[in-house]
């Protein structure tokens, strides 16, 4: 009898401490839980506070170098254009977070040279979208460098908002020693968060500048200092942290600008032929063939074109295709001549081949009248 009471006494007093151990566990465990929760709380108000002085920057990802990647940390030629996603590309810059509410989303995933009429329409109309937005307060589209001018020129020319949008790239893969796609993207960041960058157009930044969409363009095929403004220069450099503006760019843009694709669902197609020594009629009858709607030429000097093909050019213009004249030279005015009159030409003012082919499909959308045309070559 005693040793079977011994043993009821005894389980009583283990199951008596094993409660008592499950409840302080519980306890632990719900304190614990309590304490995580508030501090949640308090960081997710803390941020939620901290932001509210910040703006709110929407990057619109579209692929090429500065989401480049390669297995070798020195390759900065071989790499595969848009391996990583804005996510990651975010990611790689915590310091964002520091001077603006970042999002990202990815729009596309591919190298520059594929940017295609379909792309422009698709980004352009994003791009309002979200600028039609109170809460969005500016814009930057990550692009690869190979034809950022032109998505940043088309952009310039149908954004319908004074919000900043800026493009930015790099000459360098994300994998690379000295990538200098971080810094551009926290730049552009800091750029489209500022106040002064409003009404400024559609801007693109590389090495510290800021330029006008207008007057950038590419100038090397692989050195970081690639993207100048030659002629016109710069609107405005970062220093540091300090965003500094010094010229405004003076040919109408986005609000201004009466180019609106929001219901076109097809751009014209629009060609660029390359002048040369011993060039022929062919290719402009052929571009023609092929259903151009325009061509750009990209001609020698004052775009000088050969007697061939002015040929080609007069009979594509007798088939209501539109003929600019632009020169491969790089920078300096096409001015308008006696033999535009004679033939019915425009001439592209100070835009290189590749923005007089972007100007020109957008007036076609308007119109096929050559002295019209040249009336937007000498507003935009």
């Amino acid at each position: 009898m005693t040793k079977w009471l011994g043993a009821v006494l005894l389980s009583v007093l283990l199951l008596a401490t094993a409660a008592c151990a499950n409840t302080s566990t519980q306890e632990n465990n719900q304190s614990k839980q309590e304490s995580k929760t508030n501090e949640t709380k308090e960081k997710t108000t803390a941020v939620e506070t901290g932001n509210k002085s910040l703006s709110n920057i929407k990057v619109l990802a579209t692929g090429g170098t500065i989401a480049g990647a390669s297995d070798s940390d020195t390759d900065t030629t071989g790499y595969k254009s848009g391996s990583l996603g804005i996510d990651k590309v975010i990611a790689s810059v915590p310091q964002l977070k520091n001077i603006a509410n970042v999002t990202g989303e990815q729009v596309a995933n591919v190298g520059s040279e594929n940017v295609d009429n379909a792309l422009l329409l698709k980004l352009a109309k994003r791009v309002n979208q979200l600028l039609n937005d109170d809460q969005v307060d500016g814009i930057v589209v990550t692009h690869g460098t190979d034809t950022l001018e032109e998505t940043a020129y088309f952009l310039h020319l149908v954004v319908k908002s004074d919000k900043p949008v800026v493009v930015v790239g790099s000459m360098r893969p994300a994998s690379a020693i000295s990538a200098d796609g971080p810094l551009n993207l926290y730049h552009a960041v800091k750029i489209a968060s500022t106040k002064e960058a409003k009404g400024k157009g559609v801007m693109v930044t590389l090495n510290d500048r800021i330029a006008s969409a207008r007057f950038i363009t590419k100038t090397n095929t692989t050195t970081t200092d690639s993207f100048k403004s030659l002629e016109q220069g710069y609107i405005g450099e970062i220093a540091g942290e300090v965003v500094s503006f010094y010229n405004e760019p003076t040919r109408k843009h986005t609000t201004e600008s009466e180019f609106d694709v929001s219901k076109i669902k097809e751009l014209p197609q629009v060609d660029i032929l390359y002048g040369y020594q011993n060039d022929q009629k062919y290719v402009y009858d052929a571009a023609v063939k092929a259903g151009a709607k325009g061509i750009v030429v990209a001609a020698a000097g004052n775009g000088t074109m050969s007697t061939e093909a002015i040929k080609g050019a007069t009979d594509a213009v007798k088939k209501d295709v539109v003929i600019v004249r632009s020169s491969r030279a790089g920078n300096g005015i096409v001015t308008h001549e006696k033999m535009d009159d004679e033939h019915h030409f425009v001439s592209s003012d100070s835009l290189n081949p590749q923005k007089a082919r972007i100007l020109l499909m957008l007036a076609l959308t308007k119109t096929k009248n050559p002295d019209k045309v040249q009336t937007y070559y000498e507003q935009y």
